[in-house]
């Protein structure tokens, strides 16, 4: 029998009458054939909730601690879920992560899956359940919790559908797809039937906060079609799959921002790579993710190398930074005031002039650029955060993204 993950987020289940929404749905699931196994965040804002409580009480809690506390909020979900098919008359289980066979490496608040094992889940199946997992949770080898960050429910999902090797992962959300633009901003951004792999992660680490983008990496790496669907509607929604290059008729696909990045400079910083190194490998044991490197005099023994981070990462940046060898010779100025806009689109690779072209449409609406990145299928480049919503639209309009051009 076929298998279907689906996973529900927070807006989802976030009171009883959405719960109940979402259990006839499974049990509509279960009725049309397939095995499930559903995947659940935790309601509405309960994570922010606990965040909030744990940051009154101490301004830096302990990781481990929080991972303790914030895991809390899914396993309130699986079991109010679970209460909810159970009345509809379908045999159904939950699990905890780590019930589920969720394992993870050790980097708390941040963990990644190192294994799913499906042992615990194809048993109940084979019993007739629902099986309800825990998302954005998992175990370390010595039996601590941990959580996999924001959107980790995705990554759950997604990890799980391959352990399983269901033939499909279901992305149920507030909105019906993934759009080429964040509708929000741009009115009439239109909404993709089908979005390559690639494509979805560079959108997803960009800022379309649609699916995670480790969740897009797993789903990539083992062959999961994902299906990114509303929980209050049955139309169908966006296809997340491998597109043959014939399939593929434009160069840019769709337009994300991100305006939770700060921009740090290191100026006069000694043009060696040892110093590189040593930065970048510092910021990683912290868990700081890095992204638009930019390293400007390298001819001369001093050199400006200027990067990004999240807002939440730049005090442990600075922090970290600060600490290093030499570090404190160094002029560090940090600019949160900025944005990221991209451009995304496989087609870029065969069709020339792309980036001139959006760096037209920003100039003529006169929006400064202060970093650029480059990779075959996007652009992006840093704005004035108070810009940024003008970039996206413009950029979305001198593409003609509107009308899938």
């Amino acid at each position: 029998m076929a298998i279907i993950v689906q996973k529900y987020g927070g807006s989802s289940v976030a009171d009883t009458d959405k719960v109940m929404a979402v259990a006839r749905r499974v049990v509509d699931t279960v009725m049309e054939g397939y095995q499930v196994v559903v995947v659940v965040s935790a309601q509405g804002d309960t994570t922010d909730s606990l965040i909030q409580q744990a940051r009154a009480i101490s301004e830096r809690p302990p990781k481990r601690e929080m991972d303790m506390l914030l895991a809390t909020g899914e396993q309130v979900s699986i079991a109010l879920l679970a209460m909810a098919i159970d009345s509809l008359g379908q045999p159904v289980i939950s699990l905890t992560g780590a019930q589920g066979g969720i394992m993870t490496d050790t980097q708390h608040m941040k963990a990644r899956i190192r294994e799913v094992d499906g042992a615990r889940i194809s048993a109940e199946l084979r019993k007739g359940q629902v099986v309800i997992v825990a998302g954005f949770q998992g175990m370390t080898s010595t039996h601590d919790i941990t959580t996999l960050g924001r959107g980790g429910s995705d990554t759950t999902a997604v990890a799980v559908a391959a352990a399983l090797r269901a033939d499909m992962c279901e992305i149920f959300t507030d909105v019906d797809g993934v759009y080429s633009a964040d509708p929000r901003l741009v009115f009439d951004a239109r909404r993709l039937n089908q979005v390559d792999y690639g494509e979805m992660l560079e959108l997803a680490s960009l800022g379309a906060m649609i699916l995670q983008p480790r969740a897009v990496e797993v789903a990539a790496v083992y062959g999961v079609p994902i299906h990114v669907r509303s929980s209050f509607s049955r139309k169908p929604g966006t296809m997340i799959r491998e597109v043959n290059a014939v399939e593929r008729e434009i160069s840019v696909t769709g337009v994300a921002s991100d305006a939770n990045c700060a921009k740090i400079t290191l100026a006069g910083i000694p043009s060696n790579v040892n110093v590189l190194h040593n930065v970048f490998s510092a910021l990683a044991s912290e868990g700081v993710n890095v992204d638009m490197i930019v390293q400007a005099g390298t001819a001369s023994p001093t050199a400006d190398l200027t990067f990004t981070v999240t807002r939440e990462d730049r005090q442990t940046a600075l922090d970290t930074i600060a600490g290093l060898e030499g570090g404190q010779d160094w002029d560090v100025i940090c600019d949160d005031d900025v944005a990221k806009v991209s451009i995304v689109g496989a087609g870029m690779m065969t069709n020339p002039g792309v980036a001139a072209k959006m760096f037209e449409a920003l100039s003529a609406e006169e929006i400064p650029v202060f970093v650029v990145s480059t990779s075959e299928i996007k652009v992006s480049c840093l704005v004035p955060r108070s810009r940024h919503q003008d970039a996206v639209r413009v950029c979305h309009k001198k593409f003609e993204l509107h009308a899938g051009k």
